[in-house]
């Protein structure tokens, strides 16, 4: 497996079987989605974007900017996953990633949770990288307990988010030719740090249909209880839809 995708199954013996591509918040790896392998086990293989600076990468630095980042994404997606049919799942930041890396490549469907929509993300982010920030606020915004974490793990997730905040700053929208696919939004009614008008905002980026889904809890809702967007990605994955090929 390559540096930026990695799987947590063998290749498939059925060489048509589709692909889910699964995209973390800030601050976080792609291990998380392992267990959604085992879960969509005859649908799809799982695929996840690991980005620099976590997990098995946590010694290499993080890209410069938001679009070296995509780009090495996209070019090794392609070479990986070949003319399999896809899906494109990003959470939070991951969402942002996930929509850039649709607009050079074509995936059967975009979607994305907990994430402001790409016109809607400037500035984002510029409260956590301020020095002053409070470890508290950070903690919040990856929603996570302090407590429950050793000093020095505290300080690398800091840190980790941290970085993440700063390459989200590196990104511009530019809004050029929009999305052919179609794209489906989930947020949460608790959720304080993505509004409704941030997530209807994901219609302007596609000629093919947006959707918009509630569920309850805060703004990782999904990734804590994800059988109801494990149901929506089987349903999708098992339609019919685009192979995945380089756009223009």
């Amino acid at each position: 497996m390559g540096t930026w995708i990695s799987t947590w199954a063998p290749d498939p013996a059925d060489p048509a079987l589709p692909v889910l591509l699964c995209l973390p918040p800030a601050g976080a790896g792609c291990q998380q989605f392992r267990a959604w392998q085992p879960a969509l086990d005859g649908t799809a293989q799982v695929y996840g974007v690991q980005l620099p600076g976590r997990e098995n990468r946590w010694r290499e630095p993080m890209p410069d900017t938001f679009d070296e980042a995509v780009e090495a994404i996209a070019a090794e997606l392609v070479s990986t996953v070949g003319n399999r049919p896809l899906i494109v799942f990003g959470h939070s930041f991951g969402g942002l990633l996930g929509y850039e890396v649709s607009r050079r490549v074509t995936p059967r469907a975009l979607v994305v949770s907990g994430c402001r929509a790409p016109g809607h993300w400037t500035g984002a982010g510029r409260g956590i990288v301020d020095d002053g920030e409070e470890l508290d606020k950070l903690f919040d915004t990856a929603d996570l307990d302090p407590r429950l974490l050793d000093e020095d793990t505290r300080a690398l997730m800091v840190g980790m988010l941290r970085k993440d905040a700063q390459l989200s700053l590196s990104y511009v929208h530019q809004p050029g030719t929009r999305l052919s696919v179609p794209v489906h939004a989930w947020g949460a009614d608790g959720d304080e740090t993505v509004s409704s008008a941030d997530l209807d905002g994901w219609a302007a980026v596609t000629t093919a249909g947006f959707t918009r889904h509630t569920t309850t809890g805060g703004h990782h809702a999904v990734l804590r209880r994800p059988q109801p967007v494990l149901d929506h990605l089987s349903a999708l994955l098992r339609g019919e839809g685009a192979a995945l090929t380089p756009t223009a």
